[in-house]
């Protein structure tokens, strides 16, 4: 408290609260724990284990009561019964196991939701570092550049050099420090995106540590981790669940029940009698005009779809991860060759331009132009291992690793 009224004394804004600091290892374990969409997508398994509880249930037993008598309530009749009916199969067991596939199934839902959420976080932070990559290396070219309008403007100054020169000098100078706030504001921008990724409270902070990670290509593909897949097979497992039981189902529910009644009997010229009845009643359907075909054959077919779906997710799975595997071999080629070919000659270019102007033998338009080309092939390498990173999240995201 003491501190918030001198915070406010002398106009200086008060102590904010903890930021969260996410890196390209952490970032994951933060979306599953704290993303309220995968925390909303949770809540699928306790709907699939209450379906699960009520499936495989008998029908509630049923109490019957009957009343009669003649016009002149000499003769009455009175029952009351018991009925129950329960499958003659064993479908009450096929309908627990198919939900018990279900909540497996939204377990596997669940993981591809939060398989899905890692991936479009771990691009988004790729984006935030690969700019500020950008902007560091923007910065020590401004920096490079005001050396050089230094420079320019102590020799402007003895008249050994033009007031145009260094006139250029500061406006280059200018450009990069225009470039960077532009970046910066993509920068707010994907911040924005990632700390709702993160689930993050409006006004906390978010701090990204870490660096672009190095050019390292995985080597193979396996499709089995993907919860996608998972959830494929569980579909078809489901499905010939569903089947089964509507083969059962060719056969009715079976009724069954007791009851017990009093009866009063008037036989003239006898006095009239009492009598007690107990029996048992029993119904069984006949599938004689509907055995369920049609719905077999749904649920048949629709077994049948779900084989080939699981075939078709597989494939495009791998054909995914192979597509960006040969993205991540091309960019990695790329950055390797700027890297150790091109940027070595671009900066041999660079220092002999510099030292050329300087010895007066060449205009300060050739010096742009080298740091120009120098900057393109930087900004075209941290591209490069960019893409390379942006590709390794979609195929780590393709393959379910985690």
């Amino acid at each position: 408290m003491r501190f918030l009224f001198l915070a406010l004394a002398l106009n200086l804004p008060a102590a904010a609260g903890p930021a969260v600091v996410v890196t390209l290892d952490s970032v994951g374990q933060r979306v599953r724990s704290q993303n309220p969409d995968l925390a909303a997508a949770r809540l699928l398994v306790d709907e699939a284990v209450g379906r699960m509880k009520q499936a495989g249930r008998l029908e509630n037993p049923a109490l019957e009561s009957e009343f009669e008598h003649n016009g002149r309530f000499t003769e009455k009749r009175f029952e009351l019964g018991l009925r129950q009916t329960f499958p003659v199969t064993h479908r009450l067991r096929l309908e627990k196991e198919l939900g018990a596939t279900a909540v497996k199934s939204a377990g596997a839902e669940i993981r591809e939701v939060a398989n899905r959420l890692v991936g479009e976080a771990r691009g988004a932070l790729v984006k935030v570092l690969a700019l500020r990559e950008r902007k560091r290396l923007l910065e020590q070219q401004a920096g490079v550049s005001e050396e050089l309008a230094n420079f320019i403007d102590e020799v402007a100054s003895k008249g050994e050099a033009s007031v145009i020169e260094a006139g250029q000098a500061r406006l280059e100078t200018s450009r990069f420090s225009t470039e960077i706030r532009q970046l910066t504001a993509d920068e707010r921008r994907l911040t924005g995106q990632l700390k709702r990724l993160l689930g993050m409270a409006p006004g906390e902070t978010l701090h990204v540590s870490g660096r672009l990670p190095g050019l390292g290509v995985p080597q193979g593909a396996d499709a089995g981790g993907r919860p996608a897949l998972e959830r494929a097979r569980l579909a078809v497992v489901a499905a010939e669940q569903q089947a089964e039981i509507e083969r059962t189902r060719r056969y009715g529910d079976m009724t069954a029940g007791f009851f017990a009644g009093a009866e009063r009997v008037v036989d003239v010229p006898e006095a009239a009698g009492k009598e007690a009845i107990v029996g048992l009643r029993v119904s069984i359907p006949l599938p004689f005009w509907d055995n369920n075909e049609g719905n077999i054959e749904a649920a048949e077919a629709k077994a049948k779809r779900r084989r080939k779906e699981v075939l078709a997710l597989r494939r495009n799975i791998l054909l995914e991860a192979e597509a960006a595997r040969a993205e991540m071999l091309e960019w990695a080629k790329l950055a390797g060759e700027i890297e150790d070919q091109l940027l070595p000659q671009a900066d041999a270019q660079t220092d002999l331009s510099e030292q050329a102007w300087r010895d007066g033998q060449s205009d300060l338009l050739t010096v742009f132009r080298a740091r120009e080309q120098r900057l393109e092939l930087a900004a075209a390498r941290l591209d490069a291992l960019r893409q390379f990173q942006l590709a390794r999240v979609r195929y780590d995201t393709a393959l379910g690793n985690p």
